[in-house]
């Protein structure tokens, strides 16, 4: 990811848990977290905990997010600092009598969001974990022309799957499936269509859902069964070439330990069996071929139509 993606999703991740943003420019982001991302990202469980005891109101921490560390800089020296105003003389002899001080400056953490940092990961686990399922509706191009009319939408479970093709070299391949639970049609690449459709958590007017004609389990096997003809229909010579590269290297472990087996005194060969054994596994794991597929998230989409 480059600067500019990594400041989109930051960007979309704070509207979407409803921070208050306080300054933005191209290059940082200064945000009051809202109590939702004040619980995932800051790491303090016991202070929530003695919130939601006393039932009070949580002060939530606020951060810098710089994403451009020397453009932000620049900036900083280009714009004018105004030096801090002096106290009055009221000021000044209510300190001299009464020991004021004036108000400490609350400092704001600062960090530098780039791929591969601590706290951008800590965005994506986030998130992955809240993330994982959504229930959204397609809004509509236009306006109903009678107050009464009503659109029928037709609900669509969608899930993404990620499927590995793993030996000693690795591929991954995504698969975006939609299952219509009317008719259970399954049309794939649907997250490119979702894509063109505006998309809203309530549900518009004049719209009334169509009655299902499928479970959701239901559904998951249709698109399962669709993962599975797609993984028959693949060539699978890396598979071959993968048994046969793993085939040589049991071989030259076999040429490794087998002397050494011959002339190992009768306390050490039960040592070395157990080496051969656990270098075998370790061999096995890294060339033999296999394939594993597994859902990414899933949402349930209601759409006014979809070929």
């Amino acid at each position: 990811m480059n600067t500019k993606q990594v400041q989109r999703f930051v960007q979309r991740y704070l509207e979407a848990t409803q921070c208050t943003i306080m300054e933005k420019s191209p290059y940082h982001i200064k945000v009051k977290l809202s109590p939702e991302a004040d619980r995932e990202l800051t790491n303090r469980p016991y202070y929530w905990s003695f919130i939601d005891r006393l039932n009070e109101t949580p002060e939530t921490m606020s951060f810098l997010f710089v994403f451009d560390e020397e453009k932000y800089n620049q900036m900083l020296n280009e714009q004018s600092v105004d030096p801090a105003p002096a106290l009055s003389a009221e000021d000044k002899a209510l300190d001299r009598v009464f020991g004021f001080a004036p108000k400490p400056i609350m400092r704001v953490p600062k960090e530098h969001l780039h791929f591969g940092s601590n706290r951008l990961q800590q965005l994506f686990d986030s998130t992955q974990r809240n993330g994982s399922f959504v229930c959204l509706y397609q809004e509509p191009q236009q306006r109903a022309l009678h107050p009464y009319a009503s659109r029928p939408y037709t609900a669509w479970l969608a899930v993404n799957y990620v499927v590995e093709l793993s030996c000693d070299r690795k591929r991954e391949e995504l698969f975006s499936l939609g299952i219509s639970l009317v008719t259970g049609h399954c049309v794939e690449h649907f997250h490119d269509r979702l894509q063109a459709m505006r998309l809203s958590p309530r549900i518009p007017a004049n719209v009334h859902l169509a009655k299902n004609g499928i479970s959701y389990n239901k559904a998951l096997s249709i698109a399962e069964a669709y993962i599975e003809r797609k993984l028959k229909s693949y060539d699978y010579d890396w598979a071959v070439q993968a048994q046969a590269r793993l085939k040589e290297e049991l071989e030259r472990l076999d040429s490794f330990y087998k002397p050494l087996l011959q002339h190992a005194e009768a306390e050490q060969e039960q040592e070395i069996l157990q080496l051969q054994q656990k270098r075998m596994e370790e061999i096995r794991w890294q060339y033999e071929p296999r394939i594993t597929a597994s859902v990414i998230n899933c949402g349930l989409f209601h759409l006014d139509g979809i070929d």
